[in-house]
């Protein structure tokens, strides 16, 4: 097994843990949750093994018994054991005596939402903070807290190693694997995906075909608000006989449930009187990495070049919306840390847009455009002047994160940092 590489989420549950008696780890298969669980727990039942579920179901009684902190793994393969860790938290449980980890949200299952006994915490692949790339030098934290704080840094992560670590994952089993190993096994897990897991929740499906064109279209719509109709059509080009509309909902419905798919909502604002916008997510996947493998982009499809300092792009359009997903998936996890939230803005005729804007439990927000590019031109920060000048000084700070190697403050305000540079 690789070395445990440190994550942010780390911080998030130690903290949780001292004030609450039952917290779930939620997030797509191989994302690191049992690893993060393990290193805290003395206890830890395995329940994707069919003689500890076996016990569990004997012997119910012995979660209270088990020296804690006791680990449920891969819970949703035995659904009664949420209402047993509700139950015994109900009964006066103490802080920090249940984990529980879980690659999938049971579809129908009939567990209780386990509201005010059980804490949710999303872990997500590695962030470019967790990759290790270069060490940041701004903090999220501090850009949300309004003070507009001076940016500095510069780091000497060529374009090639950045598209690198994208197409490398962010599951920390995969990443460090050797180029042709991490490919075999991407391919391997999208496998997994509509083999096997639809039918691990109930869904069995019967043209897998059909499900991997799903996702391959999906991926092509990578940070895209493109309808689901458009997926449909993209992936059943030419064809009269195509798959039911309950059917594709299904298939997003069981996707989400396995943490596959993670869209990104569109904003709503709570302090602002904006009209008029849109209300469609935008399309992400779990990791950048598999939107690749889906599409059968690697390292020569983006840059044109072999040498470590190559920079021209192919497929630019493309390659830039997997960087905004990297960037997506990177913020999420500082944000959440944060205890923000983030979404999308876009005005319904779509004439204004942000990539990602990060609110504060006051309703105040952090405007961020993605550019793949060393450079910012006043372009590409017209988006953000607007929107500050609809939100006045709910706008917290507006930043482009970029390819470039230096973090600074532009004469107009906006913030230019460099991706691997931005942190928690």
């Amino acid at each position: 097994m690789p070395p445990y590489l440190p994550r942010i989420v780390d911080a998030e549950l130690d903290e949780l843990a001292k004030g609450l008696a039952a917290i779930a780890l939620e997030g797509a298969k191989g994302v690191g949750k049992t690893a993060t669980a393990r290193r805290r727990a003395r206890t830890v039942l395995l329940l994707d093994r069919p003689e500890e579920r076996a016990l569990l179901e004997a012997d119910p009684e012995r979660l209270t018994r088990d020296a804690p902190p006791v680990l449920l793994d891969e819970w949703q393969r035995y659904p009664p054991a949420w209402d047993l860790v509700r139950r015994a938290v109900d009964d006066g449980a103490e802080t920090g005596r249940f984990l529980l980890t879980g690659s999938a949200v049971p579809v129908g299952a009939p567990i209780h939402s386990g509201a005010g006994r059980i804490v949710r915490l999303r872990v997500r692949p590695l962030s470019l903070a967790e990759r290790g790339l270069a060490a940041p030098s701004v903090s999220l934290r501090d850009l949300l807290a309004g003070d507009r704080p001076s940016l500095t840094g510069t780091h000497e992560v060529a374009l090639p190693a950045l598209l690198e670590s994208l197409l490398a994952s962010g599951y920390p089993a995969i990443a460090t694997a050797a180029p042709r190993s991490r490919r075999a096994l991407l391919d391997g897990y999208l496998e997994q995906i509509v083999e096997r897991e639809f039918a691990g929740l109930g869904h069995p499906i019967r043209w897998p075909r059909t499900l991997r064109a799903w996702l391959t279209a999906y991926a092509a719509a990578t940070a895209t608000s493109t309808s689901y109709t458009r997926i449909l059509d993209a992936a059943t080009p030419g064809e009269d006989d195509k798959p039911a509309k309950a059917t594709t909902i299904a298939y997003r419905e069981v996707l989400e449930a396995l943490y596959v798919l993670d869209p990104l909502p569109a904003w709503v604002p709570t302090r602002n009187a904006l009209a008029r916008l849109a209300q469609a997510p935008k399309h992400h996947l779990a990791d950048p990495a598999l939107a690749a493998r889906l599409l059968g982009i690697g390292r020569g499809a983006l840059l044109a070049g072999e040498e470590p300092s190559a920079t021209r792009l192919r497929f630019g359009d493309l390659a830039g919306r997997l960087f905004e997903s990297l960037v997506t998936l990177s913020v999420r996890t500082y944000a959440q840390a944060a205890e923000s939230r983030t979404a999308h803005f876009r005005t319904h005729g779509g004439d204004r847009e942000v990539d990602l804007l990060v609110e504060r439990d006051d309703g105040r927000v952090l405007a961020i455009e993605v550019k793949l590019a060393p450079t910012v031109s006043d372009d590409d920060v017209a988006h953000l002047h607007w929107l500050r000048g609809q939100l006045g000084s709910d706008l917290l700070d507006a930043v482009v994160v970029t390819a470039g190697r230096h973090a600074y403050r532009r004469r107009d305000g906006v913030g230019v940092v460099p991706a691997v540079l931005l942190g928690p």
